[in-house]
């Protein structure tokens, strides 16, 4: 197949690239960084010739509420146009799992006004909603922290390893459309705060992690298992001891 990976320099979107040609794809990774941007459409056509499927991993680089809704709408439009040009026949978008569930994040609001353009747009199309990364509980201690206390709420988080979200997304990218959402998540669930604290102590970190249930996620706050995906997410293989190895 001839697959475009739009956020191809990403974290996920390395591994995937590595993945599909590794099983006998063709695959372009596109970014920025190799004069493709998919917020002002620049490039689009061009790497998108010929272009089997597109997979959407791009992410925006602030999280400000008015800037995060305004590159997935932008960037969404952009490319099922393209895509629509070049006659793709199959999107995948990278999504969150419970995103509609937060509305009280711009960030989330942004995914599910993203995910309804998908849905409502003109390409055969699969949206695979993941759950945290584990590459990412680190940053969530530093948004957290005040002097040498971190602060978060209770509330269970089920993290992935990046490499296991990459695996789902291969598998799915060489699959017919299912024209609906997948899910994938990993292998267990806890306490964010007893998530946030075994990372820290692996790293040999001296903050402080607190149970506090009116903490907050990345600003906005969780009632309970809001981020935990469904009974048929796909489950990935790689748990956070294993990753912290």
């Amino acid at each position: 197949m001839n697959i475009v990976v739009m956020g191809g320099s990403g974290l996920i979107g390395q591994q995937l690239a590595i993945r599909l040609r590794a099983a006998g794809h063709a695959v372009t990774a596109a970014s920025p960084s190799t004069g493709v941007n998919a917020v002002t459409g620049e490039g689009l056509d061009a790497a998108l010739a010929g272009a089997q499927v597109v997979v959407d991993v791009t992410n925006s680089p602030s999280f400000e509420d008015e800037a995060v809704m305004q590159f997935f709408c932008a960037s969404t439009r952009h490319l099922l146009a393209a895509c629509e040009r070049a006659g793709a026949a199959h999107f995948v978008a990278l999504s969150v799992v419970g995103s509609e569930r937060v509305p009280a994040s711009g960030y989330f609001r942004a995914k599910v006004a993203q995910e309804a353009l998908i849905a409502a747009g003109p390409v055969p199309y699969t949206i695979v909603r993941a759950t945290q990364f584990h590459e990412f509980l680190l940053s969530i201690a530093h948004v957290a922290t005040e002097g040498q206390t971190v602060r978060l709420p209770p509330a269970p988080l089920q993290p992935i390893a990046s490499a296991d979200v990459a695996a789902a997304l291969a598998d799915v990218a060489t699959q017919a459309p299912i024209g609906g959402v997948c899910e994938v998540g990993g292998p267990e669930a806890a306490p964010l705060h007893e998530l946030v604290r075994r990372v820290l102590l692996a790293r040999n970190d001296r903050r402080e992690v607190v149970c506090d249930p009116k903490a907050t996620y990345f600003g906005t706050p969780l009632e309970g298992r809001e981020l935990i995906p469904g009974p048929s997410a796909r489950i990935g293989s790689i748990t956070l001891a294993q990753w912290l190895a």
